[in-house]
């Protein structure tokens, strides 16, 4: 990720689900009548992110040797 924009463009993506899903687990738990406060919304927000991100580079990692594999069989099979 060494050009500028793309890895701006990922810190705009990852704070806009942070903020997202820390709104969302403060009005859930406004709505149960369980308030957190917005810190320990933003705190368990930003590890459920966190685990997210990881998550996906795993997966794409994983995932990426096997798919150039079968794309390449597939295209020079005779």
């Amino acid at each position: 990720m060494t050009d500028p924009r793309r890895r701006r463009r990922f810190v705009w993506s990852v704070t806009a689900w942070w903020m997202l899903l820390t709104l969302i687990l403060w009005l859930v738990g406004k709505a149960l009548d369980q308030p957190a406060s917005l810190a320990a919304c933003a705190a368990c927000a930003a590890l459920l992110v966190l685990v997210g991100e990881i998550g996906d580079g795993l997966r794409r990692s994983l995932s990426t040797p096997r798919s150039a594999q079968r794309r390449h069989s597939r295209i020079y099979r005779p």
